[in-house]
Parts: C-alpha cells; structure tokens; sequence
C-alpha cells in the first residue's frame, strides 16, 4: 500500500499516534503537518512567482542605527603594540602591561 507497509501496520501506526498525541491535539498535529508538506512543495517549485511580501514591501530606511565598530577576526591574534611610555597592549582584550611582560596580564595571550 503505502511505503510498503500494509493496512494492519498502518492502523497499529495510527493507534499509537492516538495515544501519544491524544485526540484534542490530532488536529493540530496534521495542521501543522500539512502545513510542513506545503512549504517543501513549494520549495521544491522554485521561485516562478514572487513571494506577496516580497512584491508589497518597500525598502524603508533603518529608524534606530546603532554604529558598531567593525572588528576584524584578525584582529584578535594582533601582535601586542608598544606605546612610547614602554607599555604594551594586548591585541586580543586590549588590557595594558608592562613592556617586559610575554603574556598579558588579563586574558593570558602572547604579547610577542
């Protein structure tokens, strides 16, 4: 029948999703489900016609901009940099040692 499986095993599939889900909650369950099989199919379509959203939407420009330094992933392993009074910051926090000091004293990176 379906999947190879015959109609025995499917009402012994069907009883035991009964009792775990209940019958208040069945309909739900095969709303949502029905809902899961519709997106694939759509999906599986392709993109032949635009989305509602897509062809309603304005591009609006962004009312509360916060502006966030950027910071390199590199920017983290940077060697530490001496300053002229001798001290060394630390590429990685940013904490300032003493310019004799290998590690930094706040996160423990290599200064060198």
């Amino acid at each position: 029948m379906f999947l190879g499986l015959g109609a025995p095993e499917l009402i012994i599939i069907l009883i035991v999703v009964l009792v775990i889900f209940g019958p208040k909650n069945l309909p739900k369950l095969g709303k949502s489900f029905g809902k899961t099989v519709k997106g694939i199919r759509e999906g599986m379509e392709g993109d032949d016609k635009p989305a509602k959203a897509e062809a309603t939407t304005e591009a609006k420009p962004a009312e509360d901009v916060v502006d966030v330094p950027h910071v390199d992933a590199d920017d983290e392993d940077a060697p530490a940099e001496a300053t002229e009074d001798g001290k060394k910051f630390c590429g990685h926090c940013g904490a300032e040692n003493p310019a004799d000091n290998k590690f930094c004293k706040s996160c423990g990176a290599k200064l060198d």
